[in-house]
């Protein structure tokens, strides 16, 4: 029941991702052109998100998720190496690309090569992460 319920959302999510046009890599992009063609639309997209979702934690603060278990607990509120270097790729990716993991997957669906190149790589970074942090997190720091 809990694999239905994640096929259903993820492939709601996707069809909400092609709707509103952020499977478009120059929307996405057009987003983070301020001084050149602005196009405001992820803001809307985004609003439109963020706002449902804020009731919805609000409503599940103390419930149980629908296909059981827990939920799990806040990230910590630390501001450290791994989130701001984290934060950069991504965002280099997002900026470079137009796309992030979710409307990537979405992308594929309709067969664009710019979008499975963007997935491999992703997918490519995502495997080489966690040894590259491990050797991070035990190197010694400069003095």
């Amino acid at each position: 029941m809990r694999n239905l319920l994640a096929v259903v959302a993820g492939s709601l999510f996707g069809i909400g991702l092609m709707i509103s046009g952020m499977t478009d890599t120059s929307r996405v992009q057009g987003w983070l052109d301020l001084f050149g063609q602005w196009d405001p639309t992820l803001a809307f997209v985004m609003g439109g998100a963020i706002l449902p979702m804020m009731v919805a934690w609000r409503l599940t603060r103390r419930g149980r998720p629908l296909a059981g278990g827990t939920f799990p607990p806040p990230p910590l509120p630390e501001i450290d190496r791994k989130l701001v270097i984290g934060s950069v790729l991504f965002g280099a990716g997002w900026g470079l690309g137009g796309l992030c993991p979710g409307p990537a997957v979405a992308s594929l669906s309709y067969g664009g090569v710019g979008g499975l190149t963007f997935l491999v790589a992703m997918l490519v970074g995502m495997w080489v992460a966690p040894p590259l942090r491990s050797r991070l997190d035990s190197a010694v720091p400069a003095e």
